[in-house]
């Protein structure tokens, strides 16, 4: 049976696809705006830079039957203000703000926002995770999602699921959780696959309390149409597996929970060395 309370979040832009994935279970379709200092960033490594725009927002919103829109805008930026009141305008759920390094940055947003729709300041600076404590008490703010692919990047990690490992997830979970707040990290790939086992990642989720994750480029290998999709997988099927299996390790006792947690710790340790051991060759 299906669980109804993790957000499985499907990023797009194709109305196709959009109406299949909001039918087989993804309750967030996700728009990314974000391009200001994305090519500086991550421009030389394998990761999506997506190329949406504010006029795909209106036709997705009409293509989602049960799913809610979120839209990741760019960091804040003197056209701010009129990105998020074009953003809502358009039909937004929930909008994401990427790469803040200050609580004030995330006010500013949120005055903006005055809750016309939910708010989601996305963790993935080390300078975001030291202002965290004053961000959760920000008035507005919905929920938190870490991004691990900048976060490890910026506290001089190795290996994406580092923070994992090292503590640096449990640390911000807890601040969160003491907010009563939600939260999600990561992506996640189609169970039995990942260098480091979706059903592991899908574990720590459910230790740690999450309650979203992306589906990552890996789960939906990239398809830019339904039917590269259909060719590969049945969604609702792998959607479906996720789910379940959530539902089966947040019944896990304490003994398999800690068991889970540090295998984790093991592959992700040994992932690592061996990046280590590449270098040095």
């Amino acid at each position: 049976m299906k669980s109804n309370n993790f957000n499985l979040m499907f990023i797009t832009n194709n109305e196709e696809l959009v109406r299949y994935a909001s039918k087989s279970g993804v309750n967030r379709i996700f728009i990314d705006l974000e391009i200001n200092g994305k090519y500086e960033r991550q421009g030389h490594l394998d990761t999506l830079i997506s190329k949406h725009s504010i006029d795909d927002i209106e036709s997705i919103r009409n293509a989602i039957t049960n799913s809610e829109l979120l839209v990741r805008i760019n960091p804040v930026f003197s056209g701010t203000e009129k990105e998020i009141n074009d953003v809502i305008y358009s039909g937004a759920d929930i909008i994401m703000l990427p790469m803040y390094k200050t609580a004030e940055e995330v006010e500013f947003c949120a005055k903006i926002i005055n809750n016309r729709v939910k708010f989601i300041p996305l963790l993935e600076t080390k300078a975001a995770s030291q202002c965290l404590e004053k961000v959760v008490k920000i008035p507005g703010v919905s929920e938190i999602y870490i991004g691990l692919n900048d976060l490890h990047r910026d506290l001089g990690l190795n290996f994406m699921f580092e923070p994992l490992a090292n503590g640096t997830i449990d640390h911000l979970a807890s601040i969160i959780k003491t907010a009563n707040l939600p939260f999600g990290f990561g992506g996640i790939a189609r169970l039995g696959e990942g260098i480091l086992p979706a059903e592991l990642i899908l574990a720590e989720h459910a230790r740690l309390g999450s309650s979203s994750v992306i589906l990552s480029r890996t789960f939906h290998r990239r398809s830019e149409s339904l039917s590269e999709l259909e060719a590969l997988m049945s969604l609702d099927k792998e959607v479906n597996k996720i789910l379940i299996k959530r539902d089966e390790l947040v019944t896990r006792n304490s003994k398999q929970i800690q068991e889970d947690m540090y295998k984790v710790k093991r592959i992700i340790n040994s992932i690592i060395n061996r990046m280590h051991n590449e270098e040095v060759v």
